[in-house]
């Protein structure tokens, strides 16, 4: 152990929910990790700070549902500040839900107002608008469809059909029509969505450079009148999304209009399974994919977690 996570004694937090996914902002006490890029910060923190991931989101402090942010410096002059997204298991490129937590942290804090802040991520620098009713509009990094029309066979499952896409994570997008998307059934949803993640990573089947498709996202029927789908979205690890996800919403705007069923500036609007909602559009950008995300947060509350160094428990369960 480091001499900096043996000094940790307390870490300072924000706790919010978008759409009903938990967000924790790490606001004060974690020791800034070094690198000129997000994506160094990110490797730095996987390298020497993994431990305090799993203290801050993981049990007894936290749970699987919760995804992290660390606040950093800015990488990029137009940004007011930098952030890595973890969780449970690892750490994110970029989250949709966890940054709009991140800009309503930062208005609770006092930094910003109503108006246009732009974020630096491991995936790239994000525009968002805070708008005076607190709805905030994330304008996310580019999103695009990797492999269209992908068959697996799923032990257990059955012929699976889908798409890998990109939205700031990596994606499989499909739908089953035999199996209901409701709260009802997470325990079936949950061993679906990871026997198709497990088969995807044993046929090899990746995005880009390699990436492992680390999300998978089923949609179906909208249950609210103003939705046009509902999805089901499997977050690493074992967790899912109570929101209907920012970037895997961004992944399936970005299939449409490779497919021609979306064109640009039009609105979608995608229903999470808690029925929650985002609405969504993309812009053509250079012959890229732009895509827009639009939703609320609400700060749930701020608190500090101690870290005894007589805890057998302090950095959280010691991992299998």
């Amino acid at each position: 152990m480091t001499t900096a996570l043996r000094d940790v004694r307390a870490i300072e937090i924000i706790d919010s929910h978008t759409e009903g996914e938990p967000t924790r902002v790490v606001v004060g006490g974690w020791p800034q990790p070094p690198g000129a890029t997000m994506a160094a910060r990110r490797e730095a923190l996987r390298r020497d700070f993994d431990m305090l991931r799993r203290a801050v989101v993981c049990e007894p402090r936290g749970h699987d549902a919760i995804v992290g942010a660390l606040l950093t410096p800015p990488v990029s002059s137009a940004a007011l500040a930098g952030v890595v997204f973890f969780n449970d298991v690892g750490y994110l490129g970029m989250c949709g839900h966890g940054l709009i937590g991140v800009v309503r942290t930062l208005e609770h804090l006092g930094r910003i107002g109503p108006g246009s802040v732009c974020i630096d991520t491991p995936a790239g620098t994000v525009r968002a608008e805070l708008a005076p009713d607190g709805a905030v509009t994330v304008e996310n990094v580019i999103a695009f469809r990797h492999l269209s029309d992908v068959k697996v066979e799923v032990p257990g499952v059955g012929l699976v059909r889908g798409d890998v896409a990109y939205g700031g994570n990596w994606f499989f997008l499909t739908e089953l029509p035999d199996l209901p998307l409701e709260l009802a059934n997470v325990r079936e949803l949950l061993r679906v969505t990871t026997a198709i993640r497990d088969t995807l990573r044993a046929r090899g089947i990746t995005g880009a450079d390699g990436a492992m498709v680390d999300h998978i996202e089923l949609f179906g029927a909208p249950r609210r009148a103003d939705a046009d789908s509902r999805n089901f979205v499997l977050c690493p690890g074992a967790a899912f999304d109570r929101s209907p996800c920012g970037t895997g919403t961004s992944a399936k705007m970005a299939t449409l209009y490779a497919r021609g069923a979306l064109a640009p500036g039009e609105r979608w609007h995608q229903e999470s399974i808690t029925g929650s909602l985002f609405t969504g559009w993309i812009e053509e950008r250079n012959g890229a994919v732009v895509p827009y995300i639009q939703g609320r947060a609400f700060v749930t509350s701020r608190a500090t977690l101690f870290f005894d160094p007589h805890d057998p428990f302090r950095f959280g369960f010691p991992e299998s």
